[in-house]
């Protein structure tokens, strides 16, 4: 269950109901829909600012609101028994990234938060993100933290437990983009493609 939205981010949330899709890592797509002013993401009028939170990044260090200050962020909710959609989306944001002039890719990181902090530990988390080309942080911790940050960003994820020891968690599959002022900036709505972020991303740097 996810719990009553703050006030002050009621109205993003209803905008990314719209531009999210839930996942249960199976192939099934919706539509997604396009800003007005970019081809494939959703940049927000005015950037939210964000509560802070606490989480662990797979080196061990401390994972928070402050970590995100001074750069660009990229950050896909997802866990590392997924089979499809999560590494396929990480494959791409690294691809994208390799693909961007070199001040623009120094300056954006690639992040994957872990919504199953049950079986994924930060080192079986660190070996997971260090398996792709393109250096990505994973981060992860107790639910009650990790909710602190997705309740802000309308990110949807539940354990389906009930499936046993091999159990699917359903997530939204939506990049969120973070700005270096750690404020909810921007986001891609699924189905994702390499070329959709290559588009898009520069757009939005060059513009902030």
């Amino acid at each position: 269950m996810i719990n009553v939205f703050p006030k002050k981010i009621i109205n993003t949330f209803l905008l990314l109901l719209c531009a999210t899709i839930i996942t249960n890592c199976s192939t099934k797509h919706a539509t997604s829909i396009n800003s007005n002013k970019n081809e494939f993401s959703t940049v927000l009028d005015i950037p939210m600012p964000l509560d802070d939170f606490n989480l662990t990044a797979d080196d061990g260090t401390s994972f928070n609101l402050e970590t995100l200050k001074g750069q660009w962020n990229l950050l896909f909710f997802g866990y590392t028994h997924c089979p499809d959609v999560c590494p396929l989306t990480l494959h791409q944001l690294g691809q994208a990234k390799k693909a961007l002039n070199e001040s623009m890719h120094d300056s954006l990181n690639i992040i994957m938060i872990s919504v199953d902090p049950d079986r994924d530990s930060t080192e079986i988390l660190h070996q997971y993100v260090n398996s792709f080309n393109q250096k990505i942080t994973g981060a992860t911790g107790p639910i009650s933290e990790i909710d602190k940050l997705t309740s802000q960003l309308g990110i949807f994820h539940m354990a389906n437990k009930e499936e046993g020891q091999n159990y699917s968690v359903s997530h939204s599959a939506a990049v969120v983009m973070i700005n270096r002022n750690a404020e909810f900036h921007a986001v891609f709505s699924a189905p994702h493609s390499t070329e959709n972020f290559i588009t898009d991303l520069p757009k939005i740097m060059a513009k902030n």
